[in-house]
């Protein structure tokens, strides 16, 4: 479980920092983006009151604590389901990446009301209208690496005799 939660906290921290110096300290603000490696990587402001892709972002306080309160209990499934298995390292750095992003997207509505994102990529040729934020990245990678590292509990099935 120390992979567990040591990968849990540098999400976190990660995710929390880089959202610290890019917008309060670098001063990111809406219709004011950043090209940092145009225009494969921009920095671009945004609030996000939904999931991804801005999917029920109505910004409503019911939907603010629904999102909190379904991202804590899927944490916590996760975390009892990897304390109750056994499973390799990889799993546990997997499932501390998808909780500890996902906790950190959970400060964000507490202390702003939404998530607050910055990362934008596009192409030549192609402006994306999407950003996403360091714990996105680590709630994805989390969830890949929970489907190719975690261990099936199931029993073998038994012979016929």
């Amino acid at each position: 479980m120390r992979a567990f939660g040591l990968s849990a906290l540098v999400a976190f921290l990660i995710d929390q920092i880089s959202k610290y110096v890019v917008i309060h300290m670098w001063g990111l603000r809406a219709g004011n983006p950043m090209d940092v490696l145009p225009p494969w990587l921009n920095f671009i402001y945004g609030e996000n009151c939904g999931i991804n892709f801005g999917l029920f972002g109505e910004c409503s306080e019911a939907s603010r604590w629904i999102l909190i309160g379904l991202a804590v209990v899927i944490c916590g499934a996760v975390t009892i389901w990897l304390y109750r298995s056994q499973q390799g390292w990889l799993a546990h750095v997997s499932a501390g990446l998808l909780v500890g992003g996902a906790l950190a997207n959970v400060l964000d509505r507490l202390a702003y009301g939404y998530v607050l994102d910055f990362l934008n990529n596009s192409l030549p040729g192609w402006n994306n209208p999407f950003v996403y934020n360091i714990a996105d990245i680590f709630v994805f990678a989390g969830a890949i690496g929970l489907i190719f590292f975690a261990k099936d509990q199931k029993p073998a099935p038994k012979k016929r005799q």
